[in-house]
């Protein structure tokens, strides 16, 4: 077993940038076709670029994720360009609200938690709702969902966030059991907190407290939870399912 993906489909959300991104290079570089999905079109059109330049191949199927037709729309353009899906990471999300839950301003609060949960975790309903059928049309394949150590841990000062990634925790062993026997392997991961772009505006001393948080000593790299979300999505992760995977530098040990 490889991790090949010759003649394979593979549908990322949040793919413009970070861990999304991340993993739809790899999945192209190892020969998956890809269905780049993410709100903006120019970003994701910037992979699918990035991708077709160095060989791969990839359409670009800008959404919101927190509308279901058109997280149908991007299963509907996989289906029609390459012919069918046989994997799929649901992976976009944003920070959303912080502080105390009793101290939200109830004149954006509400409307701020709303969007945390269509986006963090509607969208992987959506996201399955119809990658599911498909990818049982084309005989089978796998999904990886994108949660948090917050999927598995609380954290005072993130109420919202926390609930929708144990949502998406719950909601992937779930489908990860119903679905198994015909053929559609379901996983999440939970990483820590990662270097990304998103963490440039943070001053050095919020940015090192978040590095003190994981025992390894520093935050990790998208492209090293990308290694672990292609692992799950190839054949060698053949009987893993409906299984949480922690990539945290020891966030969630101590």
């Amino acid at each position: 077993m490889t991790d090949g993906f010759d003649g394979r489909v593979a549908l990322v959300t949040g793919a413009a940038s970070g861990i999304g991104r991340a993993v739809a290079l790899e999945l192209a570089g190892n020969g998956a076709k890809v269905v780049a999905v993410d709100l903006k079109d120019g970003p994701t059109r910037s992979i699918v670029d990035e991708i077709v330049a160095a060989g791969g191949s990839a359409i670009a199927a800008p959404a919101d994720v927190a509308d279901a037709r058109q997280v149908k729309s991007g299963v509907d353009a996989a289906v029609e360009a390459f012919g069918g899906l046989h994997l799929a990471f649901n992976n976009a999300g944003i920070g959303g609200p912080q502080g105390l839950l009793g101290d939200y301003d109830d004149s954006d609060g509400f409307a701020a938690y709303q969007r945390l949960i269509d986006i963090n975790l509607n969208s992987v309903y959506y996201g399955m709702r119809y990658e599911i059928p498909a990818i049982i049309a084309a005989g089978g394949g796998a999904i990886v969902n994108t949660s948090s150590i917050l999927g598995i841990v609380g954290e005072p000062g993130a109420a919202p966030y926390t609930a929708a990634k144990h949502g998406v925790a719950g909601m992937t062993k779930s489908a990860g059991a119903a679905y198994a026997a015909q053929g559609v392997r379901i996983n999440s991961v939970h990483p820590g907190y990662i270097d990304t772009p998103l963490l440039d505006a943070l001053p050095r001393e919020a940015y090192e407290a978040l590095v003190q948080k994981h025992p390894i000593g520093r935050l990790g790299t998208a492209e090293e939870v990308a290694h672990l979300v292609v692992f799950l999505l190839s054949d060698r992760a053949s009987f893993i399912n409906g299984s949480q995977y922690l990539i945290d530098g020891g966030y969630t040990a101590v």
